[in-house]
């Protein structure tokens, strides 16, 4: 029995740091975008971020 709470413990871990990371893959991907269209249309040849 402790066996299979530890085993189902395990299985809901993996699980939740699976979602995580499927989420910032997507987060980062979206950064990526938005990122590469500034680049290309930065104002003047100058930086369009200002940090």
């Amino acid at each position: 029995m402790l066996a299979l709470i530890l085993f189902l413990i395990l299985i809901a871990i993996l699980f939740g740091a699976g979602a995580a990371l499927h989420a910032l893959w997507w987060i980062a991907v979206i950064a990526l975008v938005i990122w590469l269209i500034g680049f290309a249309f930065r104002p003047g040849g100058g930086r369009w971020y200002y940090w």
